[in-house]
């Protein structure tokens, strides 16, 4: 376990954390969270790849204001990507992540090597199957089933380290976060799962530690896909859901981007929606914005 004392300046503000702890074992986290378990304080876990921004910490000061303990896993999974992916060059900055998540509310940072996590002779996999893993970003000619059964196992395995009362994931993994929900339920892990609403930049772009990969041009481009989804919210409340995504989808055309998915979905069970009825409706969209694979979505109330 290493204890950080932190001083850093991210523009013009200032971040001061005194006592972050981070561990890299399994074993001595564990450790560490059988007094916190064993005095019945409320844990709260935030499962991140690092290379943090403004979504990231909107869920640690969530977990802040509502448990005792807040843990946040700083861990780039590589289960969960695909053959030319980008594994490799994913964005990482770990003394930064330390610095903003202590500042934000975290006690303690999960921060393990690979072999931690998937030491040799690994051989196990955590997958929901049916329909939740295999649309959108699950279409086996996307990122496939596989991508979610990455996510779910190494979810599954904080799951079971940290014994969390709550877990706190961010609406713009809207597909991720209802698989996380079905195998919690399914599995009766003890967890409350909360999910909390996309936070922007100032134009609308979805934050996304994938933003980085962005040129300029691309970046401005970017901001057509939060257009794209007011757009279809707004056609679709005032003509037809269909009438939107078309709208939606002009609206990206002008832009030049062409999705490779813009569908609208049950919010829950994923199912293909044709209209508004009495049930929450996602509408989400995946693109190739130059060298980033960008999400984005809107969630429809009834």
């Amino acid at each position: 376990m290493d204890r950080m004392n932190l001083n850093l300046v991210v523009g013009d503000t200032p971040i001061r954390n005194e006592a972050v702890s981070v561990y890299r074992a399994r074993a001595a986290l564990r450790a560490a969270l059988e007094g916190p378990r064993r005095d019945r304080r409320t844990i709260g876990l935030v499962p991140t790849m690092g290379f943090l921004h403004e979504g990231h910490l909107s869920l640690l000061r969530a977990a802040r204001a509502e448990c005792d303990l807040v843990v946040m896993s700083l861990f780039v999974n590589p289960a969960q990507f695909g053959p030319g992916e980008d594994l490799d060059r994913y964005p990482r900055d770990e003394e930064r992540d330390l610095w903003l998540a202590g500042d934000a509310g975290a006690d303690v940072v999960y921060a393990p090597p690979v072999a931690e996590v998937y030491p040799d002779g690994f051989a196990t996999a955590v997958a929901v199957s049916g329909q939740l893993t295999e649309v959108l970003d699950g279409d086996p000619a996307r990122r496939s089933p596989a991508h979610f059964r990455g996510v779910t196992t190494v979810v599954a395995k904080l799951f079971n380290l940290v014994g969390p009362d709550v877990a706190y994931f961010g609406q713009k993994d809207a597909q991720q976060a209802a698989v996380i929900r079905r195998m919690a339920a399914d599995l009766d892990f003890p967890v409350r799962i909360e999910v909390l609403p996309i936070v922007r930049e100032a134009d609308g772009l979805a934050m996304s530690s994938r933003n980085a990969y962005l040129e300029p041009a691309d970046r401005e481009r970017a901001v057509a896909l939060s257009r794209a989804l007011i757009t279809v919210e707004r056609e679709a409340r005032s003509a037809t859901l269909q009438a939107g995504l078309e709208a939606g989808r002009h609206e990206l055309a002008a832009a030049g981007i062409e999705p490779e998915y813009l569908e609208a979905r049950d919010a829950e069970r994923l199912d293909p929606v044709a209209e508004l009825g009495d049930r929450p409706v996602l509408v989400a969209l995946a693109t190739q914005i130059g060298a980033a694979r960008l999400i984005d979505n809107v969630l429809i109330q009834p």
